[in-house]
This record gives structure tokens, sequence and C-alpha cells, in this order.
């Protein structure tokens, strides 16, 4: 076969053929993937758990109450990786779902890595790429590789990734609650608990006369708000309003694709936007920092497909000298173990939404489980890997479907042109 014939791969699960077509000359993606590799992807296994929240969590999307999530479970060289689609559980937050990360991974991630060997899980970024958005789900596949590359490498993830801080501040995210009284008596006990930034979700009807009687309750604690895209620029006078309350940031005030109305706006108050849902990768960061669309960017590694996508953000905003912080989506333990790794790169700087697990479980999916100290903080922990050793029995007890790929099923290679069949 001479270089410049098309090569078309057939990649077989158990139930069905996937392919994927690449020109096989020297530099491309494929031929590039593929060589002089280190680590062999064997086993890949998704699952779905249901975890009841210990206390309902509303946003201006919505209430949640219980949590269905897709977990990945990857082996390689004998070694076993976790990873999590962080996504929610209908299209509000971003456009992936269970459902939709299911699809992505069991149709096209999963295949285009099992059974093939890579040199280090940061080279699988570049191959799902050919995949527009489902970052979520690549972000789940990706992670569990890390986990595995710690691990082959006798390190904590943590220092896998280059994560630098040996502990973490933490915050504390608080949804909408039925009475501000209700609201109060929460940001009292997570004051107590000693966390060190109080955030609290606002919608209109839900912002200024809250914050007014938390800062009559609550003078000089650390707060900021999220607003997760609930207004727009035709609310310039009310959200100029928020100056007044002496807040960290105001989190993705604006669309949630948008940059440029977020500039306008950030010109016109005091207070620092801070962006979530409008940046998905570094060239998003870059653009924003740019034009002043914010002085604060939230990381969620779900949302900017994972680590590798998550340190080119950090790289730039550390070279702009604007800090990011580790954003939350009510994940599992196994998504709060790769938070805390993440946190601990040099530029996150800024108290995080990685609190302890008992916040939102009665019982989490690790061992041990996540813990704040009464300083506001955790320790990053010391031990290989994920960190954290996954509870398998509670996570069998709650998995609702399950899939599992073997490398062993898969791998035919043709080269005949254009056959699909």
């Amino acid at each position: 076969m001479t270089n410049s014939a098309p090569r078309v791969l057939f990649i077989y699960s158990p139930s069905r053929i996937h392919y994927w077509s690449s020109l096989a000359t020297n530099h491309s993606p494929l031929a590039t993937f593929f060589a002089g590799c280190r680590m062999k992807l064997n086993l890949a296994e998704i699952r779905e758990i249901r975890l009841p929240l210990v206390h309902f969590f509303e946003t201006s999307f919505g209430r949640t109450t219980e949590r269905r999530i897709a977990l990945v479970r990857a082996e390689a060289d004998g070694l076993t990786g976790w990873g999590e689609v962080t996504c929610g559980e209908q299209p509000f937050y971003s456009h992936e779902t269970p459902e939709t990360a299911w699809h992505i991974l069991r149709d096209f991630l999963i295949p285009w890595t099992l059974g093939r060997e890579f040199k280090a899980a940061a080279d699988v970024a570049p191959l799902f790429q050919r995949i527009r958005g489902h970052n979520m789900a690549k972000a789940a596949l990706e992670n569990a590789l890390w986990a595995i590359e710690a691990r082959q490498k006798g390190l904590p993830l943590a220092k896998c990734i280059g994560g630098t801080l040996d502990e973490i501040p933490c915050g504390v995210s608080i949804g909408i609650q039925n009475t501000i009284e209700e609201l109060l008596e929460k940001i009292e006990g997570e004051v107590a608990a000693g966390y060190q930034r109080i955030k609290v979700k606002v919608k209109p009807g839900w912002d200024v006369n809250v914050l007014e009687r938390i800062r009559g309750r609550f003078p000089g604690i650390v707060l900021s708000v999220d607003a997760n895209c609930a207004y727009t620029l035709a609310d310039l006078a009310h959200l100029k309003q928020f100056d007044r309350f002496n807040l960290l940031m105001i989190e993705q005030p604006l669309h949630w694709e948008d940059l440029v109305d977020h500039a306008k706006l950030q010109r016109e108050l005091t207070t620092a936007l801070c962006l979530d849902e409008s940046i998905h990768s570094a060239d998003d960061a870059r653009k924003a920092i740019e034009i002043g669309a914010c002085r604060i960017i939230n990381v969620k590694l779900g949302r900017v497909g994972g680590f590798t996508s998550a340190r080119q953000i950090h790289d730039v905003c550390r070279a702009s000298e604007v800090p990011v912080w580790c954003g939350g989506m009510l994940e599992s333990g196994i998504g709060r173990a790769h938070n805390i790794a993440m946190s601990s790169l040099p530029g996150f700087t800024l108290p995080g939404d990685v609190s302890a697990s008992r916040r939102y479980w009665a019982q989490d999916i690790i061992d041990p489980e996540v813990v704040v100290s009464p300083r506001g903080t955790i320790r990053i922990p010391q031990a290989l890997g994920l960190g954290f050793a996954p509870n398998l029995d509670r996570i069998e007890r709650i998995t609702t479907k399950k899939e599992c790929f073997e490398a062993s099923t898969v791998f035919s290679q043709l080269s005949k042109s254009g056959s699909r069949e």
C-alpha cells in the first residue's frame, strides 16, 4: 500500500462496527498517534449510576434532586483508571446529557482508542478533536487514562499533571433556596465549617434582594454570585447594583457562548466578571482575555474536555496574570478527585467549588471520602494515581446499566479505498 492510499480502520465492538478513515501519510493524525507508543488500552467500560443528593440543588436552570452519572473505567497494561462524565441530566448547562455522552464514548472515543497504544494520556486529545464538542464525554475517557499514566509513573495524579500545591483552598456553591432565611442558615453553616468563599446562585427576582440580606448578616465573608447566563445586556442598570456588595466576582451573567457582550458589561462594572460556560479551550480563554470579557476564569474539567485542555487554559491565564479556579458539576467522588488534582496547578489561586463529599451524598463512591479541614482546605492526596479508591461494591449496587468493550474483540484493517461494507 502506498502512502497516498486511503486507509479505513474497522473497529469491532460486541454489538456494532465502527470505522475511521484517514489518509495514511507519515504526517497524518493517525500515523502520529500510533507511532512510538507506550500505553495500550485493552478494556473500557461505561456504566451509569444514580446518586440522590442530600439536599436539592437549584440554579436558574432548575432544581436537581438526584444525579445520573456516567462513569468510565479503563484498563491498560494491567492498571485501572476511572473517569466521570460531569454533564447534567438535561441539556441546560451544555448540550450534553448522559445519553449523548454514552453514544459518543461507545460509538467513537472508545473504538478509536481501544486496543491501541500511545505514549501518554495527553496524546488522545488531538485524536478526540476530530469530534466537535462533546467535551464531557472526551474528558471522562482522557482523565481515566491520566489516572493510569500516573500509576505507571508511580506518581499521584496531581504530580503527574504538573501540580505543585500540597493543599488547596475550598469554597462552596449554594443553590437557590425556598426562602432567603433558609439560604442564610446554609451560609452560616458553611462559614462555621471553615469554607473560604461562599458562592450563591442568582437569577432575576433572586439577586439584589438576596445579596442585601446576605451582606447585612455576613458583611465580611468572601462572596461571589453565579448567574448561569440568566441576564442580558438589557439588564445593565440592574447588574450595576451588584457593585454595592463587594463581590469577588459575578460568574457568567450573559449568554453561554458570548464573549463580546461580556466585554461590554465588564467595562461598565467595578466587580470582576468570571467566565464559565463561554470557555471551552485555551483559544477561548485567549480571546476573552484579549477583549477584556472577564478578569477571572472558571475551569471545569468536563466543560473543557479533560486535563490536557485544562492545563492549556491554565497556562494561557497564568501568562496573562488572570486567576483561575475549579468549578463544580455536582460530581461524585471520582470527578471530585480529578478536580482536586487539577486544583493543585499553581495558577489555581482562588478557592474552588471543591468541597466535602458529605455536602452532597449520604455515601460517596470513593474511600476515603473527600473531607475539608476546619481551615477550609483539602490536602492533595499522595496515593498513586487517582488518590482515592473507588468503592466497587457501592458502585455496583447503584449501577443501573453498563456496557463493556474489550480489545480482544477489536480490529481488522483493510486497505480498500472507500469501502465500508
